[in-house]
Parts: C-alpha cells; structure tokens; sequence
C-alpha cells in the first residue's frame, strides 16, 4: 500500500480498531510489549518495517536508512534491554533525513526533548541517559528481521502505533485489515452516539436476548452474538 494512503486511513482510526479487525480476519493480533509508548503522548506511527537489530553500533542503523523507503519506519531490536538507551537525536535526525516516518524500539532512547522537538514520532520503552557501553558482533542478517517482544517482523509487515501502543499487521492483508477496523469504527460510534441519546449498549446489543439464548445453548459466545446483531464492543 502507497505510504501516504496507509497514513491517510490510519489518521481515522485507532490501533484498537486495527486490533479487533485483525480478531475478525483471523489474522493473529501482534502488539508490541504494552511498556513501549510514543516519546511524545499523541504521535502515530504507520509506514512498513525497515528492521534493525542492534549490537551497540549506530551503524546498523545508518545502513538501514540506505536500504529504506520513503515512508518506512526503523524498527529497532534492542532485546528490550533497560540497561542502555541505543537511539538518540542524531540517529532520529537521520531517519527523518532520509525519508522515514517514524522509530520504534524495543528498548530506550535518549535525548528526549531534542527528540521531541524534532518531531518524528519515536516510540520506545522508555529513556535512560547512557548509550551502549558494549560492541557485540553484527548479526548477519540484522537488517532482515527485527523481534520485538514475542514477535519477529520484517518488511512485509507494517507498523502502527498511537496512544494505545503499537501494533504489526502483514502488508498483504492490510487493505482487508483497514476495511474491516473502518466498519468497527463506523459501528462504535454509532453505538456510542446512541448512548449519549440514552438507548443503552445493553439495549442496543439485545443482550438480554444474548442471555436468554446462552441458557439454551452453553457453547455461544458474546462475539457470536454480536456478529449475529451487528454490533462492535469487543472486535
């Protein structure tokens, strides 16, 4: 998908939209560790994973950006470790030099207010003042596949990211993915708005009905019942 249309669609929708879309299509929901959150409260992030795995050298950043597109975001594997920061103003001035929308990282950063005037989006794990005190051996294919938390991704995965967290969709199905967090969206606030007008959510999605049919038959769920009244709370 064309970055800035990714990007374009993303502004009117949440990662818990994208969340429930994914639980709808079956496609396996893939958050990133619920600690990493933007530097600045209120960025977004959306662009296709340029992958870097870190061994205490920027340059395995700086060689990412040679091989990144306009509109990717570098996706830093640090092993989310807490003992240094390993992305600072200058790698972050770089990214945006070369075209890219925005860094997450699977462990900290540094220079925060420098970060946060330069305005590209980072979203870390936190901050702590020392950069890498080590030098490990380069993996081979550390700009291949970046693992953050229990998840491994690579370029055909996007990442999303807002106030909520930050989450990794396949590039593939995310025409299918923003379709369907589009329809969520649309309902939730139909049903929202409802609320404000004094209909309840209960109402709305016949719940007593819901509890009158679970008597009768142990096995149905909420999410079948709500798919079966159209209705969005949970995905």
């Amino acid at each position: 998908m064309d970055p800035e249309r990714l990007r374009r669609r993303f502004a009117t929708l949440t990662t818990a939209h994208l969340a429930d879309a994914c639980l709808r299509a079956r496609v396996p929901v893939r958050c990133a560790p619920a600690a990493l959150r933007a530097a600045n409260p209120g960025d977004r992030l959306a662009g296709r994973v340029a992958p870097a795995r870190h061994a205490g050298s920027v340059d395995v950043f700086l060689e990412a950006f040679e091989h990144a597109g306009p509109g990717d975001v570098l996706v830093v594997d640090n092993g989310g470790r807490l003992d240094e920061s390993c992305v600072g103003d200058l790698v972050v001035l770089e990214a945006r030099a070369a075209g890219l929308t925005g860094v997450a990282i699977w462990g900290l950063h540094r220079d925060t207010a420098d970060i946060r005037a330069i305005g590209l989006p980072v979203f870390s794990m936190g901050s702590l003042p020392t950069g890498p005190q080590r030098l490990d051996p380069q993996p081979p294919d550390a700009l291949e596949r970046a693992t953050v938390g229990e998840w491994t991704v690579d370029r055909t995965d996007l990442v999303l990211g807002d106030d909520d967290g930050v989450l990794f969709v396949p590039a593939d199905r995310a025409e299918e993915l923003l379709t369907l967090a589009e329809a969520i969206r649309d309902t939730e606030r139909r049903q929202a708005d409802r609320i404000r007008e004094g209909v309840s959510l209960r109402a709305q999605v016949r719940f007593a009905d819901y509890l009158a049919r679970r008597r009768e038959e142990p096995s149905l769920t909420f999410r079948d019942h709500l798919r079966a009244v159209g209705g969005a709370v949970e995905e």
